[in-house]
């Protein structure tokens, strides 16, 4: 998460033709007190010096919609694949959503 909203402040910063030095993203997180063990919380703190204080609003919009952050807004389909050989014609266990799907 940290990563992708850095590199969207950077673009950013890019486009309108600002300094990235000193651009800096800190990621703090709280993980869920039940289970399945996950994280509950994220919050990103983005330092960007050369940023005009009008700019601020547009910088939190861009960063906000980083494609991590659309990720875990609308959660993916996902798959877990388990082989034992590299591009085997087994079948492989699925697990979606935390559910193991042997077929």
């Amino acid at each position: 998460m940290a990563s992708c909203t850095a590199h969207y402040a950077g673009r950013y910063l890019d486009r309108h033709g600002l300094s990235r030095d000193g651009l800096t993203v800190r990621a703090d997180f709280r993980m869920a007190d039940d289970r399945p063990a996950r994280v509950a919380s994220l919050s990103m703190t983005v330092h960007a010096p050369s940023l005009p204080a009008e700019r601020l609003t547009a910088l939190r919009a861009v960063v906000s919609h980083c494609t991590v952050s659309n990720t875990l807004a609308d959660a993916p389909d996902m798959r877990v694949h388990v082989r034992r050989e590299p591009d085997s014609a087994e079948t492989p266990q699925d697990v979606e959503h935390g559910r193991v799907d042997a077929g």
